[in-house]
């Protein structure tokens, strides 16, 4: 009677098939470590790039808004149009800013007074000034709240008026090729507005120069 001996079960053929196995985990630990390393050693750079750059936050400032209508078509339905213009600066020497999405509105007492106005996105280079013209409007009419017509005369007699101009959109810093996400960024000034004599062809009410807050 002959023997019959099974070759794929012997100590040598398993010794083989463990070794392959071991050098394949090998492998695939040497590609995951390298592919681990450089993309750690890229979000490194960036951090680096970023913490040594520091970008700081764009500087907005009103240099003029004139109010050419506001007044109530009824009791709680507002008609307005403003027309307003913003500086934007770039405070950065070493980062770009790119805008994105901006919407400016104006507001008044808390109640928002105009519609939404879009304004087209733009590049801003290194320590570079923009000026922004939106006209806001209310369309074909706002609803305020009762307390609106109150509110304004009690301005017309201490001979001011305060509104609140506000944009809002989003930015992305750009530093060489690199540009980074998208971050929200929220601007508003206040602009404490005298009341002036009406002219046929001129602006209701007018005012110039206005510091604004930006944050980000």
């Amino acid at each position: 009677m002959s023997q019959i001996t099974d070759i794929s079960k012997s100590p040598k053929h398993c010794a083989k098939r463990d070794l392959s196995i071991i050098q394949k985990l090998r492998f695939k630990n040497k590609i995951f470590f390298t592919i681990f390393t450089l993309l750690l050693s890229i979000l490194s750079i960036i951090t680096l790039v970023w913490l040594t750059l520091h970008p700081s936050k764009p500087h907005f400032s009103l240099t003029q808004a004139d109010i050419y209508q506001l007044n109530l078509s009824s009791p709680r339905l507002l008609n307005s149009s403003i027309q307003l213009t913003l500086l934007s600066k770039n405070p950065n020497t070493k980062v770009g800013i790119y805008y994105d999405e901006i919407q400016v509105y104006a507001s008044y007492k808390g109640q928002q007074i105009t519609l939404y106005t879009s304004l087209p996105p733009f590049y801003q280079g290194h320590e570079e000034s923009n000026l922004l013209s939106a006209y806001l409007v209310a369309g074909n009419g706002l609803p305020v709240a009762p307390s609106f017509s109150y509110e304004v005369q009690r301005d017309q007699s201490a001979g001011r008026l305060v509104l609140m101009l506000k944009v809002n959109g989003n930015l992305r810093w750009k530093v060489g090729t690199w540009v980074s996400g998208k971050y929200r960024f929220n601007v508003n000034c206040v602009a404490m507005m005298p009341f002036g004599v009406s002219m046929p062809s001129g602006p209701l009410i007018s005012k110039q120069g206005t510091q604004c807050s930006t944050s980000i």
